[in-house]
């Protein structure tokens, strides 16, 4: 089955994303780097959510929806997205944001992706770090209800098995673009989250020579690993398709640090060495954490290393006061 034509889908992705050489990154690391540049999206600032919100917002649609919720951190890029999109598609959106990250001052409370929900018109809502989202959720829906709206409410991170075949779609997409670049095998490193982008990954890498690294920045290793496995099941049951074999995927550890949101030294290094290197973006919480992982990779020569950059540029200037701190002269 292809989930492009099979299943209904909003279009809000114009086009396959770069896959770009990263030769700065390749020299260090003495081997071919590529990187597939999911950030450089046309919409609303890019990144992997894109991909999941044209099934699940299809969906919603489908189902009469005239609003949609959704939840996630204070600087969630999935929340960002579901307000540009529903801007776009003409739908109400309802924001329950968590302040779960630690990470305090004006530039992460009031800039970066925060700004952006309020820019594209969502209706945000800010919760303590010990609230529960799904309560607010509820009182939500019932709002709508009771003024008339139907309303859609979309998973944390856009991560369910239909919002996963965005990247079964781009699995088949890369595999297209790597035949062109001549690689033959990859590992392909992406980051581990909500777990929907891997899990479609998976889902859509039947019969490729591929071994998939998802560096986990939000679930710690078990967590992490049984979430990734109920998603790929579920989006193989819609695809009827056999996943990429277990022993292909392994999931990463030890990137995450202290907790989700909290920036590492590794993270800032892989940070700076991709923008001095190859002029490459990242950002602290996901794709930050991801790229570290670069540098610790298996070293199969055979292997090119994929990375696959899911966007979040805006969390890196709701960063602005630790990236001070991290990146300011010793002494």
């Amino acid at each position: 089955m292809d989930p492009a034509t099979d299943v209904p889908r909003v279009c809000l992705l114009d086009g396959p994303t770069p896959l770009q050489e990263a030769p700065g990154l390749g020299t260090l690391l003495e081997r071919r780097v590529l990187v597939k540049r999911d950030d450089l999206m046309g919409f609303a600032g890019g990144g992997n959510k894109v991909r999941k919100l044209e099934f699940l917002l299809a969906d919603a649609l489908q189902r009469g929806a005239q609003t949609v919720i959704t939840t996630g951190g204070l600087q969630t890029n999935h929340g960002r997205l579901t307000a540009a999109a529903a801007a776009r598609l003409g739908l109400r959106c309802e924001l329950v944001l968590t302040e779960r990250v630690p990470v305090t001052g004006a530039a992460y409370e009031h800039s970066g992706n925060i700004l952006l929900d309020q820019i594209f018109g969502a209706v945000v809502h800010r919760l303590p770090a010990d609230a529960d989202p799904a309560v607010r959720v509820a009182e939500l829906v019932s709002a709508e209800q009771a003024a008339g709206r139907e309303c859609a409410v979309l998973p944390l991170g856009g991560s369910n098995p239909l919002g996963c075949l965005g990247y079964v779609a781009a699995a088949a997409e890369l595999a297209e673009q790597l035949a062109g670049a001549g690689v033959a095998k990859a590992r392909v490193v992406v980051a581990l989250g909500s777990c929907g982008t891997a899990a479609g990954i998976v889902a859509g890498s039947a019969g490729r020579d591929w071994h998939l690294d998802a560096v986990t920045v939000l679930h710690e290793g078990d967590p992490a690993r049984q979430t990734l496995a109920d998603l790929v099941n579920g989006t193989a049951g819609l695809t009827g398709v056999d996943p990429l074999p277990a022993d292909r995927v392994r999931v990463v550890t030890d990137q995450r640090g202290a907790a989700y949101g909290i920036p590492t030294a590794a993270m800032w290094t892989a940070v700076v060495e991709s923008a001095r290197r190859d002029g490459l973006l990242l950002d602290p919480v996901y794709t930050g954490k991801a790229a570290a992982h670069l540098f610790t990779a298996p070293g199969d020569p055979d292997e090119t290393l994929v990375f696959w950059h899911t966007g979040g540029l805006p969390g890196l200037f709701a960063y602005a006061d630790p990236a001070a701190r991290a990146l300011a002269p010793a002494g």
